[in-house]
């Protein structure tokens, strides 16, 4: 699905964005297209992980708005583990 199907909340543009310099939007699409798994959160929000294969196959935690099209979070996981 193309980005511009996709909203990013003022908090990832203005802080995630400038943190964690590395992250790149399309990898966030990615996961949510295609997660690992997908829970609810509290809050009205939404959780994905995904593997983000060019960034050294790290899983990724992807958190959305209720309507999971408006991104608001990302960083890397270290806590994920695979259920194998």
């Amino acid at each position: 699905m193309p980005l511009s199907n996709y909203k990013f909340t003022d908090y990832f543009t203005n802080e995630v964005l400038k943190k964690r310099s590395y992250l790149k939007k399309e990898w966030c699409i990615q996961i949510i297209e295609n997660p690992i798994l997908v829970e609810e959160q509290e809050h009205n929000r939404y959780r994905f992980w995904g593997r983000v294969k060019e960034f050294d196959n790290k899983i990724f935690r992807v958190v959305t708005l209720k309507d999971k099209k408006t991104i608001h979070n990302a960083f890397p996981d270290r806590r994920y583990k695979d259920a194998d």
